[in-house]
């Protein structure tokens, strides 16, 4: 399969207007202040999934992507309490997850261990994984890193709607500026009462910021990323700031 992908077409018409990086994180954290509290897990610890896309698209900026993603996991194990599962696609209908792990740096080491391979989206499998979860299990949130959507949108729409109504807020992160995968990551974010950040060369330090304080908020609540946010200060501090 070629590296660009064509999305599946879309009903909402014309790509979004551009708009900084400064107001994307701005707009990002304002949509993380309306979303509920953490759910906990059994035995009260934090439980977090965290999904992506590994098809071919993707290879140009994978190895930054995975060294960015295994930072997040690092920050965890400073507080603790935070079981993370590991769910990625690629290739011809492979869609696997991981065992859930109490020591995120066991998922970091996996995840440096997968490679991208050609195939379509499968955003679809990823969201009835979360929706299934979480039935069974509480889930304090989810993460989803992707540049593509080659599905049927009201479909995937339909499957966040249900994962809102259990508590799952999905934080969604597009690498790109693909219009039709904008606005259904935008949806998918809305309808779980999660939050949207499109990703750029030059975002990798708020990437590696807001992904830690997502999982710290995951681990410990509003508590743990107050302890975080005057260690790291920034990006972290203006979480703690949206979340009040």
């Amino acid at each position: 399969m070629a590296t660009g992908k064509s999305n599946a077409p879309a009903k909402t018409g014309t790509a979004p207007t551009e708009i900084s990086q400064a107001e994307d994180i701005s707009s990002f954290l304002e949509q993380v202040k309306r979303m509920p509290p953490a759910e906990r897990g059994a035995g009260g610890r934090g439980r977090l999934i965290f999904a992506m896309d590994a098809t071919m698209s993707r290879q140009p900026s994978w190895d930054r992507a995975l060294q960015i993603q295994s930072e997040m996991f690092i920050e965890t194990e400073k507080i603790g309490g935070l079981d993370v599962q590991l769910v990625y696609f690629r290739g011809f209908n492979e869609c696997r997850a991981s065992k859930w792990a109490s020591e995120p740096s066991t998922l970091a080491q996996l995840m440096t261990g997968v490679d991208c391979r050609g195939g379509n989206t499968q955003i679809g499998k990823v969201l009835s994984h979360i929706r299934r979860a979480a039935s069974e299990n509480k889930i304090s949130a989810a993460v989803y890193v992707g540049d593509a959507m080659e599905e049927n949108v009201d479909r995937l729409c339909q499957t966040a709607g249900e994962i809102g109504l259990l508590n799952v807020p999905i934080f969604m992160f597009q690498e790109g500026r693909d219009g039709v995968t904008e606005q259904a990551f935008r949806e998918i974010a809305k309808l779980t009462r999660g939050a949207y950040f499109r990703l750029d060369a030059s975002s990798a330090r708020q990437l590696r910021e807001l992904l830690a304080a997502v999982a710290v908020y995951a681990a410990g609540g509003r508590q743990a990323l107050a302890d975080h946010s005057r260690e790291k200060g920034g990006t972290a501090r203006l979480l703690l700031e949206q979340l009040r």
